[in-house]
């Protein structure tokens, strides 16, 4: 039989394929090695493939591209509706085929090898930073219990840290006096691991055009610029600005009924990093604008009169994320409007 469509569900080791033909006949749903996944689809026609966007799904996509079938990565959510009931290999690779042909499904775009490899360092920092502030929260509590205190922020706690192993003598049992020690070098470690990373982003920021057109927005650096080049690429998958910023979450959520129009907050479904990345920016473009008034933008002064500090930064997230969207489609830098 021709098969036409096939629904892979995606796992370490044991991967289950569900195929249909034309007239939605099932020709097989069964389970495959590892090593039978490539064998498999170069027996078979090129035909349409479709997979839970997840872990390992992006390489697969590309292979299988490479064989000549047509691929496309579903959001699990998106497949989550049509799982008829129970949960099984089987059933999710059924309820993949079927949601795979939807006419209005949302697909994910398949990432480049140099994409993820640009990706693994954002995520590489992104834990360092996380254990480095796991590591200073730490510290505090510890030693506050013995009646010493750091002060707020980052750079405090560095201080102390490379004071601590300089030499400094503390007030503390010899224990716990080798614990704090062990702690700051460590400390240390990490805070060089995370500037090493902001150097190695810096670096490859250069090298890609289109994160030199993202860092001509006004409160996107090398960091947020090239993150968003790594995660969404050309940017073509979404139809407008606001399907962009959608996606971060920084829309109001909508809970509209009976013709009356209800949002909310913003919902915060999309990719968390990548939100972060864009507020924080906005909230330093903040700060710049109460220090420097008259390099400020107009747009973001009259919000701030009107609205919290807190409120203004995540709106001007949500307009950064259409102009980054515009700047990425159109290939050409952000031209701020005179008028």
């Amino acid at each position: 039989m021709q098969v036409t469509t096939i629904g892979v569900d995606l796992a370490k080791n044991i991967f289950q394929v569900h195929g249909i033909t034309e007239s939605d006949e099932v020709a097989f749903n069964r389970p495959l090695r590892r090593a039978q996944v490539l064998p498999f689809f170069a027996r078979l026609d090129p035909c349409f493939v479709g997979m839970e966007a997840c872990s390992t799904s992006h390489y697969w996509a590309r292979e299988l591209t490479r064989l000549g079938h047509e691929v496309r990565l579903i959001p699990p959510m998106y497949v989550k509706p049509y799982v008829k009931r129970g949960k099984s290999d089987a059933i999710d690779a059924e309820a993949i085929c079927e949601a795979v042909t939807r006419p209005t499904m949302r697909f994910v775009e398949i990432k480049t090898v140099e994409q993820q490899a640009l990706l693994s360092l954002h995520r590489a920092r992104n834990l360092m930073v996380r254990q480095r502030t796991q590591l200073v929260n730490a510290l505090r509590s510890m030693l506050a219990e013995f009646g010493v205190y750091i002060a707020k922020g980052l750079a405090r706690a560095i201080s102390f840290a490379q004071g601590v192993l300089a030499g400094a003598e503390l007030e503390l049992p010899e224990p716990a006096q080798d614990v704090v020690h062990n702690l700051c070098g460590q400390l240390g470690v990490l805070h060089g691991q995370v500037r090493w990373y902001e150097v190695r982003l810096r670096l490859e920021a250069k090298r890609d055009t289109r994160v030199k057109l993202l860092q001509t927005i006004p409160g996107v650096g090398p960091v947020t610029a090239s993150a968003i080049a790594a995660s969404i690429g050309s940017g073509h998958q979404f139809k407008n600005g606001r399907e962009f910023a959608a996606w971060l979450g920084l829309t109001p959520t909508n809970r509209s009924s009976g013709g009356k129009e209800r949002l909310g907050r913003i919902t915060k479904m999309g990719d968390q990093y990548l939100r972060q990345l864009l507020v924080v920016g906005m909230t330093s473009l903040v700060r710049q604008t109460k220090s420097h008034p008259e390099r400020a933008n107009k747009w973001l002064m009259e919000l701030l009169e009107r609205k919290p500090a807190r409120l203004a930064t995540v709106a001007m997230a949500n307009k950064t994320a259409r102009i980054v969207w515009a700047v990425l489609t159109k290939n050409e830098p952000y031209m701020p409007r005179t008028t």
